[in-house]
């Protein structure tokens, strides 16, 4: 099946945009379309000087804000693809994303660390200084629909990262049907950015800017804040926010419910528990939210399928989007009965080009369609799903070494390749306990846990990083000789701590019995750090959760990022918590 919808590309719809309105908002700094396009057009031609143009592959290493959308959309005008190298990520991993993209240039801020081996860097500003005065018009470098339009990279099982080529008309594609489908509703929206540009559901949002949308970028402050998140979904009025379930659950709770419009929920990136799906609904119910559960693969340019969120539903990924076919095999490439679990195959012109640079793994997973006539390809996707008798699909898990953690894509077989680096490791093995990543590893020689972290740290991005390091004498097999991943034990849990150490006063242990709730932990010292225990962003927008709920007291999620050791959190707590009392004294 393939959209009933004439699709221009991208920037032929962008150039139509009306002239004044406001097309990105980045904090204080906003900017109508005329200007974005300006803008936009003085990047291409700074990029075609350079001689970039269509096949080009231009790295983005900026962060989210309003220099990332004007040289996304330059890369673009100027007819090449861009691919988003991520400032945070550890140096050998964005030289690694670089070499193996073969970019033919990067664009980066002044001063930040070299990211690639002979490739040519340049600034935005320096970039769009070389044309001399303002561009004279928005005119995009005519692309063929077949032409790259991006490369995002993904967790590799051989230890190696794979890029993802999408094409110009698979992105032009995807906006068409979000419209077709009234996922994205009538008329120009508000629309916030809220995902990293590494991951593809940032595709879903910048693609809103082309038809009209005003994008708001989201900070990363905000963003790990669900008052501050709340406070800016209500003030700057957005009609659509792309989110992970376990980033939209602890949002839930704070979001206006006085809104002039329902609120379009994009949930997507893993697995929506029954109790958030029944939320969602009732939600959904008041007129709050359009909640939608989509999903796909980066190698299906971004959603493959969506299902509306409803009161009285249990959890579904819904149909497939009119760009792809959905097809449920067995091993042998046949279609399973109704109602059977097989693997999930994607067809359509939505299905991505193959993985750059490596022809034996895209042959592995872009196969041929058997039911198409010209040779097409479909995508394996290696999930495992079935057909419920009311057509919609259900998610059941996976059929290899592939895991997500909050929201992130993540090949258990890279996290092991990189521990298998370290020379004292003879045998390492990765599994999911409680949503967070263990690392398994036998020693040839004695080894400290803290290298081995600081080993993965150093080449992997931070949610690849597994929060716990356990040692074992051997690895559990199955009758055939294999890993018995789901026989690995449990992490122990941590040792307690001497007396000294014990948190003193109402707030430290307060928060010491919040943390060992969180983190699960038996026992928490007062000097110990949140972060070096396994806490990461959402366990942190818990722990302010349970602050507020316990003393009353409205805590920003970077002050436990400022202050991650307990006693030093609990200074900052007790900080805020004495103009109150203060002020109830003179009440008095």
């Amino acid at each position: 099946m393939t959209s009933t919808v004439l699709t221009l590309d991208l920037l032929d719809r962008l150039a139509e945009a009306p002239a004044d309105r406001v097309a990105v908002i980045d904090g204080d700094t906003q900017f109508t379309f005329a200007e974005l396009r300006d803008r936009a057009g003085r990047v291409a031609a700074g990029l075609a000087g350079r001689g970039i143009g269509p096949e080009s592959v231009v790295g983005l290493c900026l962060p989210r804000g309003a220099d990332l959308v004007v040289t996304l959309l330059g890369t673009l005008a100027a007819g090449a693809a861009y691919l988003p190298v991520d400032p945070r990520l550890p140096a050998d991993r964005r030289r690694l994303l670089v070499e193996d993209a073969r970019a033919d240039l990067l664009i980066t801020e002044p001063g930040t660390e070299p990211a690639g081996l002979g490739v040519a860097q340049v600034s935005p500003a320096d970039l769009a200084a070389t044309v001399p005065g303002r561009a004279a018009a928005f005119a995009p470098v005519p692309v063929r629909p077949d032409n790259l339009a991006y490369v995002i990279y993904t967790s590799g099982s051989t230890g190696r990262p794979k890029g993802v080529e999408i094409s110009r008309g698979a992105a032009a594609l995807l906006l068409a049907e979000l419209e077709e489908t009234g996922i994205a509703g009538p008329g120009p929206g508000t629309v916030g950015w809220n995902a990293s540009p590494s991951f593809d559901a940032s595709v879903q949002q910048w693609v809103r800017i082309c038809r009209g949308d005003t994008l708001v970028l989201l900070d990363e402050a905000t963003r790990a804040d669900p008052v501050l998140f709340a406070a800016a979904v209500r003030d700057r009025a957005l009609t659509d926010l792309d989110i992970t379930p376990s980033h939209a659950e602890p949002l839930l709770e704070h979001l206006a419910t006085d809104r002039d419009r329902p609120l379009t929920l994009l949930v997507g990136g893993e697995p929506i528990s029954p109790a958030l799906w029944d939320r969602l609904g009732e939600l959904a119910g008041t007129g709050v939210l359009r909640p939608v559960n989509v999903y796909g693969p980066t190698e299906c340019t971004v959603d493959a399928t969506a299902g509306w969120i409803t009161a009285g539903t249990t959890p579904h990924i819904g149909t497939a989007l009119p760009g792809l076919a959905v097809r449920l095999l067995d091993d042998a490439l046949r279609p399973v009965a109704d109602g059977a679990v097989g693997e999930l195959y994607l067809a359509g012109p939505r299905v991505g080009r193959g993985y750059r640079g490596r022809p034996g793994l895209t042959a592995g997973r872009f196969v041929a369609d058997p039911e198409a006539r010209d040779g097409t390809r479909m995508y394996r996707t290696g999930d495992r799903c079935r057909r419920r008798p009311d057509g919609r699909l259900e998610f059941l898990g996976r059929v290899d070494g592939q895991v997500k953690v909050r929201g992130h894509r993540i090949e258990l077989g890279e996290v092991e390749a990189a521990l298998r680096a370290h020379p004292a490791v003879a045998e390492a093995a990765v599994a999911v306990h409680h949503d967070d990543l263990v690392a398994y590893y036998r020693q040839a020689a004695p080894v400290d846990p803290a290298e081995l972290h600081d080993l993965v740290a150093a080449t992997l991005p931070g949610y690849m990083v597994p929060a716990t390091f356990v040692a074992v004498s051997r690895f559990p097999r199955t009758t055939s000789g294999k890993l018995d991943r789901a026989a690995l034990p449990a992490p122990a849990p941590a040792a307690p701590v001497t007396v000294g150490d014990a948190p003193t006063g109402r707030v430290e242990q307060l928060i010491a019995v919040v943390w060992s709730e969180v983190l699960r932990r038996p026992a928490i010292g007062a000097d110990d750090n949140f972060f070096k225990l396994g806490g990461h962003s959402l366990l942190a927008i818990k722990l302010v959760a349970r602050v507020r709920a316990e003393l009353g007291c409205t805590l920003p999620v970077k002050t436990v990022y400022e202050n991650p050791r307990l006693r030093d959190l609990a200074r900052a707590i007790e900080a805020r918590l004495e103009p109150a009392g203060a002020a109830e004294k003179e009440l008095r």
